[in-house]
């Protein structure tokens, strides 16, 4: 009996020190992201990173704001268009979130005799709540399939 009071008053106790919030919305801020990509506003994209943000992309690996800003979001936003998730797995706590899933996107040309194609792969965002309160994408990472012609 002894053993477990004392398992309730560290449990209390525990409960009770736990930080207070409410866990985000990380539909919310995914859709954020994906609204700034559709509208190739990069500069959105970019304000939504974490300054030491990770983006993983098969054997490519970027690290940091301005290097993913560079060589993920300004090399590849204008090739890009209608990004589609299809979520399978969500979860968030009041300090990370993150959502995985499916994505799948059209793939533009500029060269009038390549046909249209679309992207898909898989796909994970990690959102993390910096020391200011804001919510800043952590890490991001992309499996992607083989790039296919569009009928």
């Amino acid at each position: 009996m002894k053993s477990f009071l004392g398992i309730l008053i560290v449990s209390v106790l525990l409960t009770a020190c736990s930080p207070s919030g409410d866990a985000v919305n990380v539909q919310d801020l995914n859709r954020q992201f994906i609204d700034a990509w559709n509208n190739k506003n990069a500069d959105k994209i970019t304000s939504l990173m974490a300054d030491d943000v990770d983006f993983l992309q098969g054997n490519v690996h970027y690290k940091g704001k301005s290097e993913v800003s560079q060589k993920w979001v300004q090399a590849t936003l204008p090739t890009l268009a209608n990004l589609k998730t299809n979520v399978i797995s969500s979860a968030s706590d009041t300090h990370t979130a993150y959502e995985a899933g499916t994505f799948a996107v059209d793939v533009l040309t500029n060269l009038p005799d390549q046909p249209r194609a679309f992207g898909e792969g898989n796909f994970m965002l990690l959102w993390k709540k910096g020391d200011d309160g804001t919510w800043k994408l952590s890490y991001a990472q992309l499996e992607d399939l083989p790039v296919q012609a569009k009928n």
